[in-house]
């Protein structure tokens, strides 16, 4: 109940805008005491909002926390279902293993799971993914498609496109896709996808999306042997990038893309995929478990597999590889 109240109440300072909302208006709109009301707000200052309280006139927020928490990210959150039950975490060992409890235990479609420090962030292969506090986006993501067992990679496609387009919406900077799932500005890694699954035999339960960002990082947050090959937007941009807005432009532009993906299937994807796709047209190394394949590749297919085609003319189908541009 406390938490469909503050929900409720921030859902109304987001529709207000920069107007003066009334603790009677409030309480009104949502349903309690003017009481109840002015102890959500006293929360909402601890948390680190700031606001207006003008006599006769009422509340309004005029600063959001640099700390991101669910309510900051609920304020202004224009989504149907992505992100509209939050769990968050000050610090956790892996979002991927809360959002795997969360998961099965019936969490409902569009949950998300935020973190401001992994302990031990991982990416694809198992490799470990630095999380430090403060500076990044470091979420997971739940959900529950009506799609065959073998068609989930191409969720990670999907995702990669949504990242880049809120990026790109928030900064204005140029961003690359390098398949399968690394965003790069300028060759250097901002952000890693991770996708898992929850399902038997033919059918999928869930599917788990980690996604880690660099988002304010200045170059003496990573490790030196990170610093030539990783970057943030804050290093890129010159800039801090509010880490809750960006938050819910993903989110956003997720559920649009993922709705079409639904509704469409994966074509409409797929083409964009292609446009933001650093390695399409170009030679390049394909490094896979057991060997390396050179050629230039050709683009994906429908299943989101790269094609690459070598110097004899032969297609090859890469389901999983680390690419060398």
């Amino acid at each position: 109940m406390q938490s469909e109240i503050r929900k409720e109440l921030l859902d109304a300072f987001s529709n207000a805008g920069d107007d003066f909302l009334s603790g009677q208006h409030l309480a009104e709109l949502i349903g309690c005491s003017r009481t109840a009301v002015w102890k959500h707000i006293e929360e909402l200052r601890k948390e680190g909002f700031e606001l207006d309280a003008v006599r006769n006139k009422g509340y309004r927020i005029i600063k959001t926390p640099e700390k991101i928490t669910a309510d900051e990210i609920r304020l202004g959150l224009s989504t149907m279902f992505m992100g509209r039950n939050i769990h968050y975490e000050d610090t956790v060992e892996s979002t991927q293993k809360i959002a795997h409890h969360l998961a099965s235990e019936d969490a409902p479609e569009g949950t998300i799971i935020i973190a401001e420090e992994q302990l031990s962030g991982r990416g694809r292969m198992a490799r470990k993914w630095h999380s430090p506090k403060y500076t990044g986006i470091w979420m997971s993501m739940i959900l529950r498609p009506n799609i065959p067992l073998n068609h989930a990679p191409q969720l990670t496609l999907l995702a990669a496109v949504a990242i880049v387009q809120a990026c790109e919406e928030m900064t204005d900077l140029i961003l690359d896709i390098k398949w399968p799932n690394d965003i790069l500005i300028s060759g250097k890694k901002i952000t890693g996808i991770l996708t898992e699954l929850q399902a038997e035999a033919d059918q999928i339960h869930s599917i788990i999306m980690g996604i880690g960002i660099n988002v304010n990082q200045k170059k003496d947050d990573f490790p030196s042997e990170l610093r030539e090959i990783a970057t943030s937007l804050f290093i890129e941009k010159g800039e801090t990038v509010s880490r809750a807005e960006l938050i819910k432009s993903i989110l956003k532009h997720f559920e649009n893309l993922y709705t079409l993906y639904l509704e469409q299937g994966f074509l409409p994807i797929k083409l964009l995929w292609e446009g933001y796709a650093t390695s399409i047209g170009k030679n390049i190394k394909a490094r896979t478990l057991t060997k390396t394949i050179e050629g230039r590749a050709l683009g994906i297919t429908n299943d989101g597999v790269l094609k690459l085609e070598d110097q004899t003319g032969f297609i090859h189908h890469i389901y999983s590889a680390d690419i060398e541009i």
